[in-house]
């Protein structure tokens, strides 16, 4: 099985330090529906995982980030693709679970899910510990310039191997048709 896991803000919409708190602030990156749906039909499973500590900090319900995923799975839809599933951590940065990034429960809860081995399976973040959270369970380790990515490819952390890319529609031009990342 042909699996990617990406995050969510930052890569395939646009991210907000304020938290992106209704579905009327969730807007897409300029091309990322469309690389979403190309990995869908080159037969990738997608599969979301993103960090939502907002739902912890009371900035937001359960049924506001629902609905914003909503918007999300219905955009990718409109484009022609499909999202396979969306794994969450709802808690504060400050909190001990083991699926807030980058400890990496929620990709254990993925390869759970599927079925699959995460090992050379492309995770694609914007922020170090997206990265490190694939890392952990063995993913290659894809980082956008996008969201927070400029920051995050000067970080003296960053995992050994990660291919850099400008956003997730060069990202998938790679995995499609191997085209080169950024040098490092």
């Amino acid at each position: 099985m042909k699996l990617i896991i990406l995050d969510r803000d930052g890569v395939i919409n646009e991210d907000s330090a304020q938290f992106i708190k209704s579905p009327e602030e969730w807007r897409p990156i300029p091309g990322s529906l469309e690389a979403i749906a190309r990995l869908d039909q080159a037969g990738y499973r997608v599969v979301v995982a993103t960090n939502q500590s907002g739902v912890g900090r009371g900035l937001f319900d359960m049924d506001t980030l629902n609905a914003i995923n909503d918007k999300m799975v219905r955009a990718v839809a409109q484009a022609g693709g499909r999202i396979d599933a969306i794994f969450f951590c709802p808690h504060p940065a400050d909190s001990t679970c083991d699926c807030r990034k980058p400890k990496p429960g929620m990709f254990l809860q993925i390869a759970e899910r599927f079925g699959v081995e995460l090992t050379g399976m492309p995770t694609v973040g914007d922020s170090l510990r997206d990265l490190q959270a694939g890392v952990a369970v063995g993913c290659t380790p894809y980082l956008v310039l996008s969201g927070k990515g400029t920051k995050t490819a000067v970080d003296p952390d960053l995992p050994a191997g990660t291919k850099v890319f400008p956003d997730l529609a060069h990202v998938v031009d790679h995995l499609l048709a191997r085209k080169p990342a950024i040098p490092n």
